[in-house]
């Protein structure tokens, strides 16, 4: 077998593979999504158009005209000015320009605004300051544009936070007490989100972009599926989009339930239908990458997925794709080749409305 084709693995490195060897990373990786998250295979077609995909010859692929979906970007201007040590280019501009830069000569659909932390819990103490900031946005720009903020209820645990931590009391065979703590932290974060919810949503900007939602687990989702109830009672035609952070939502409750529903071990497939019920206007869905296995592998695993949860929404789909998701490699910046290949299988196979 000729290995003519170069690929990535999910830590990013080339590796030079056979037309054979990709479909046989493809299957293997649809049949990994089939076992873990119990949805139906991708057919045969489907696969072999993931094998084509993968071995197009040029630098980058895309698709055909009118094909198209939305973009938009996770952290906002914030890529452009922060030196994070490795990708960011660290520009001299202030958080305004930063977004005109992307609406105007980067060409994005959307926009997010996002503070330097985005979480919630260090965005309640300046919220003044970023309603001031999405006003002048607003007022200097064009694209919709959203607010983006983490819930990471993570922060509301020791020793940043007030409750203990779950894990620490649960290796203390603390179960209850576990359990009792992440309730009243989740309930704190609840109240948090609403309240800086509303005050950004009544600067008049078009959403708020829930990013990495159940970082902290089933409480940490359900927290904000609550809220995002709450936020769509005052302002009902309000843009509200839900990103997820992982594949499963992790059982640190475990039984922790949204409208009669236990959200521990939910798949992006189960996920997206407690956030329509909660009121969430576009989902986003999440597929992690195994970085010891091939771009091939990781990219037929995501759309598998993620294809079934296009398949049973009623709501839009921007999935998550870069920096380990979506079947790209887990760099700060995935390497464009690998990208764009993921980029098209989602959208040609999963069918979703938005990267």
């Amino acid at each position: 077998m000729t290995k003519d084709h170069m690929t990535r693995m999910g830590d990013g490195s080339r590796v030079w593979m056979s037309r054979e060897e990709i479909r046989a990373e493809v299957e293997a990786g649809n049949y990994a999504a089939v076992d873990a998250a119990e949805v139906p295979s991708l057919t045969d077609d489907d696969m072999t158009r993931i094998v084509d995909i993968m071995c197009e010859k040029g630098r980058t692929v895309s698709v055909e005209p009118g094909e198209e979906v939305i973009l938009t970007q996770d952290g906002g201007e914030q890529k452009l000015l922060m030196d994070n040590g490795s990708s960011s280019p660290a520009l001299e501009l202030n958080r305004l320009e930063g977004i005109q830069v992307h609406e105007r000569a980067l060409g994005m659909d959307t926009f997010e605004i996002a503070y330097f932390d985005p979480s919630t819990k260090q965005i309640k103490p300046v919220i003044g300051l970023e309603m001031a900031h999405c006003q002048n946005v607003m007022a200097n720009t064009v694209i919709p544009m959203l607010y983006m903020f983490m819930p990471n209820l993570g922060l509301y645990y020791q020793p940043t936070g007030m409750y203990g931590n779950p894990p620490d009391l649960m290796r203390d065979f603390k179960i209850e007490k576990a359990m009792s703590e992440g309730e009243k932290a989740a309930d704190e974060m609840y109240k948090d989100i609403v309240y800086i919810g509303e005050k950004i949503l009544s600067t008049g900007i078009d959403g708020m972009d829930f990013d990495t939602t159940a970082s902290a687990g089933d409480l940490d989702f359900v927290a904000s599926l609550r809220a995002v109830e709450t936020l769509r009672e005052s302002y009902p035609d309000a843009d509200i989009q839900m990103g997820m952070s992982a594949e499963n939502v992790l059982g640190i409750h475990g039984m922790v339930e949204y409208k009669g529903t236990v959200a521990a071990g939910l798949y992006p497939h189960q996920q997206v239908k407690l956030a329509e019920m909660a009121g969430v206007s576009a989902f986003g869905p999440v597929v992690n990458t195994n970085t010891s296995k091939s771009t091939a592998y990781n990219v037929a695993r995501a759309v598998c997925m993620v294809k079934e949860c296009s398949k049973v929404s009623n709501i839009p789909l921007q999935v998550n794709m870069g920096m380990g998701v979506g079947g790209t490699p887990m760099c700060e910046t995935p390497p464009i080749d690998a990208i764009t290949r993921a980029d098209k299988c989602m959208i040609e196979i999963a069918h979703v409305d938005g990267l």
